[in-house]
């Protein structure tokens, strides 16, 4: 009854703050409730089967999301060690002993066995709280790791999709390359001609070979640059180059557009989705609980034991048995441990400041994130427009400087400017698309893994 009575002495965890719960109009607390098919289903609005496909596969084969994984068992069979620390321990024992010993009135040593068996219980009876504070905080870190399992989720497919469409944009840029250099190439030819005729100077050969030259080089670099490319992609993806590289030849240099996508606006308190930010949260919990267990460490411990047993002893031919039993309550109470329990309480105290500072930083990052993509979203679109204008009058001009130089009437010189201004427009559209993308991708992982309300 007294262990009862001082059990409403239990030390209770320190409160935190926690997120706002998500907006009533959105799905789950969970990114895509917490589902791969519901996943994959929202990388299917883009119109590009293979990025789907290479998604679907990094969730099941990329050893990250096995670490994670992992992780939620080790948190569980954590929690299940916190939780056994309530509960009695029941023990067996069994040992014999033979020996010589010395018979008093018989004056001499007899060989003689004792047995004995017993079965021994223990409790420590949590009178403050210590053990139950560690079990909640085991119990809110087992969350913790299935929220850092969905962020891992959510992450893995943003970094596959980014490195597929920078992928595609490397493959865009190589044709593009391929394509001047092709057309230098000609033009060098033309101007060879044109000089050995004597109807060029010299130093529009030279000129003519240089701008071939530079060509060619960044082709290649641009071509080494793709290879790098596809050797991290197959890496996130988990499969060999070569067959990565043939399953992705269909659709070589065109990138991947979110046509079904649009956004009006992005509720602040959906970012309470993101499962950084529950994971943080629940870290925070864990840490409060933490403060529990150090406060009630500095109080009395009120532990109860008992055993019960059967003994025999065999000697000169005779036996001996009979039943034993104990009862030893005990209580333990430092009286003095230079300052280690109240070092241990602070201690504490500061892991649950820096757990709620964590949770804070990550929020306020989690708006600006939003913020960000969001603008990056608006500037994109805005850009393509303008960017898809200059190519055409880019390309216009340039095929005017091509037939003027052919005919006799224009310079080198002005031609090859005209193809750098074209050459560059046209770099700068793909790049356009390329931020487009990733500003959507950006978006998808800043709100923790979707936002539609479909």
């Amino acid at each position: 009854m007294l262990a009862f009575a001082l059990g409403g002495c239990a030390v209770a965890p320190a409160s935190v703050r926690a997120p706002e719960p998500a907006a009533a109009t959105w799905s789950a607390p969970l990114p895509h409730d917490g589902s791969a098919e519901a996943l994959a289903h929202w990388w299917s609005r883009f119109d590009d089967l293979a990025l789907a496909q290479l998604i679907d596969r990094a969730q099941r084969e990329n050893p990250t999301l096995e670490q994670a994984a992992q992780r939620i068992v080790e948190a569980r069979a954590n929690a299940r060690i916190a939780g056994a620390a309530l509960a009695p321990t029941l023990q067996a024992n069994a040992s014999a002993t033979r020996g010589n010993t010395l018979m008093i009135g018989a004056g001499l040593p007899a060989a003689t066995t004792m047995s004995s068996a017993t079965l021994d219980a223990r409790w420590e009876v949590d009178l403050f709280g210590a053990a139950r504070n560690r079990e909640a905080a085991a119990l809110a870190r087992v969350e913790g790791s299935h929220w850092q399992w969905h962020d891992a989720r959510v992450s893995l497919a943003a970094e596959v999709a980014d490195a597929y469409v920078g992928l595609r944009m490397c493959e865009a840029l190589v044709e593009l390359f391929d394509a001047q250099a092709q057309s230098l190439a000609t033009t060098e030819a033309l101007t060879e001609r044109k000089t050995d005729e004597g109807f060029a100077a010299p130093a529009d050969l030279a000129l003519a070979r240089a701008t071939a030259a530079e060509a060619r080089s960044r082709a290649t670099a641009q071509r080494a640059d793709c290879d790098v490319a596809l050797g991290q992609l197959a890496m996130l993806t988990a499969q060999p180059t070569a067959q990565l590289r043939a399953s992705l030849a269909p659709r070589y240099a065109q990138l991947p557009e979110p046509r079904a996508f649009a956004v009006d606006s992005v509720p602040a308190r959906v970012l309470s989705q993101r499962p950084d930010l529950a994971a943080a949260e629940r870290a925070a919990l864990a840490a409060a609980a933490e403060v529990g267990a150090a406060q009630a460490d500095r109080f009395p411990r009120l532990a109860l034991a008992g055993s019960i047993g059967r003994s025999a002893l065999h000697f000169a031919g005779q036996t001996l048995t009979g039943s034993t039993w104990s009862f030893a309550p005990s209580i333990a109470a430092s009286l003095f441990d230079a300052g280690r329990r109240e070092a241990s309480v602070d201690a504490a105290r500061a892991r649950l400041a820096i757990a709620e500072a964590d949770w804070r930083a990550r929020a306020l990052g989690a708006v600006r994130e939003v913020e960000q993509a969001l603008v990056r979203l608006d500037a994109a679109a805005r850009r393509l427009y303008d960017a898809r204008r200059a190519v055409d009058g880019y390309r216009s001009f340039l095929d005017a400087a091509t037939a003027q130089w052919e005919a006799g009437a224009g310079s080198l010189l002005d031609l090859e400017q005209a193809r750098r201004n074209a050459q560059n427009a046209s770099a700068t559209l793909v790049q356009t698309r390329r931020e487009r993308v990733s500003a959507w991708l950006a978006l998808y992982k800043a709100v923790g893994g979707d936002w539609m309300t479909e």
